[in-house]
């Protein structure tokens, strides 16, 4: 049995990182500071799934001291999903983006380097580190953006550009990490991430696009669509980003040191207005669609390559766009009542 911490522990992306390992009989402690909407209740989840199995530390990234003590005991492995996440939030205060993403994980990486043991430790940044791609020529085919001459998606050879203050705070942390593991021959691996979704996630219009368009369609809301909603994203279902902690960690002596692009890759790509037909068709209900000027280091186009990961550590997505969104619908549908703040 292994021992493993999860920093944002109660997160979309830690809590089913938790239940996983949960399951499999694994030591757990979350380390969260509850303050992104829905962590109460995906605490409540994973203390009615495991009552308990797990240890809780009501904590901030930003607390070095308290990140320091909670390395007692020793980790496998370390999970670093904890995070401001949202571009906007970034540009109207980027002090406290920068104090979450950037110093909260130079914390969590000297914490670690402290501590008595040796864990493995894998930090969750973005494809925003690459910018706006501006030397990739993008075209508009079958009524969505895609790359020119990129049929594979971007790999991790791309030029970093951070865009956003945003960019720039998980671009900072992503190289620290990366860093770290040259530097102290530290067990890290970075995972640039696309657009992941799916169960235990309470995402909004300004991050989390994909559950936000499936409860508004569910419960008959508008959506604004930012741009012209024909910018595209390859969508990774939660279920296998698990999967890929779980086999880059057992393979850290190939791993290590490595950065990874980790996304739904070519084969699931969807644009805005695309999710948005294809939940009418789910529902039977027209999504009432209200349409803006685009966001600040919003990328017409990321398609991620993932066949780094696949050669490296033999992951590969596994869940269809199709069966992902379907499982996430039917989560929201058979759970309502997590959704009051919606219906109001």
């Amino acid at each position: 049995m292994g021992r493993y911490l999860i920093t944002g522990g109660c997160g979309f992306v830690g809590s089913n990182l938790a239940k996983t390992l949960l399951d499999e009989g694994e030591e757990v402690v979350l380390f969260d500071n509850l303050s992104r909407a829905g962590t109460e209740k995906n605490l409540k989840w994973l203390q009615d799934e495991h009552a308990g199995k797990f240890k809780f530390i009501e904590a901030d990234i930003r607390d070095f001291t308290a990140l320091k003590a909670s390395m007692d005991g020793g980790y496998d492995a370390v999970y670093h999903t904890a995070g401001q996440v949202a571009v906007t939030t970034s540009v109207v205060d980027p002090r406290e983006d920068f104090e979450i993403n950037a110093l909260g994980t130079f914390n969590v990486l000297e914490a670690v380097r402290q501590a008595a043991c040796d864990p493995v430790l894998i930090f969750t940044s973005t494809n925003k580190v690459y910018g706006g791609m501006e030397d990739v020529e993008v075209i508009e085919a079958g009524g969505r953006y895609t790359y020119k001459d990129l049929p594979q998606g971007a790999d991790e050879s791309r030029p970093l550009d951070f865009h956003s203050p945003y960019g720039c705070s998980k671009g900072t942390a992503d190289q620290y990490v990366r860093d770290y593991a040259r530097i102290y021959d530290m067990k890290t691996v970075v995972f640039r991430m696309s657009c992941q979704y799916g169960i235990r996630q309470f995402g909004n219009e300004d991050q989390g696009w994909v559950v936000h368009f499936v409860i508004a369609a569910h419960f008959g809301k508008s959506i604004n669509i930012y741009g012209d909603g024909k910018q595209v994203r390859d969508m990774l279902f939660i279920e296998d980003l698990v999967r890929a902690f779980r086999l880059a960690t057992e393979n850290i002596a190939v791993t290590q040191g490595q950065v990874f692009n980790i996304g739904g890759g070519p084969k699931n790509v969807m644009s805005l207005l695309e999710l948005v037909a294809h939940m009418e068709e789910v529902t039977g209900k027209t999504i009432d669609l209200k349409f803006g000027d685009w966001r600040p280091g919003d990328q017409p186009v990321f398609i991620t390559n993932v066949s780094k990961a696949q050669k490296v550590f033999g992951w590969a997505p596994s869940i269809s766009k199709y069966d992902g969104v379907r499982k996430l619908y039917e989560w929201v549908a058979a759970n309502e009542g997590l959704f009051d703040h919606v219906q109001k």
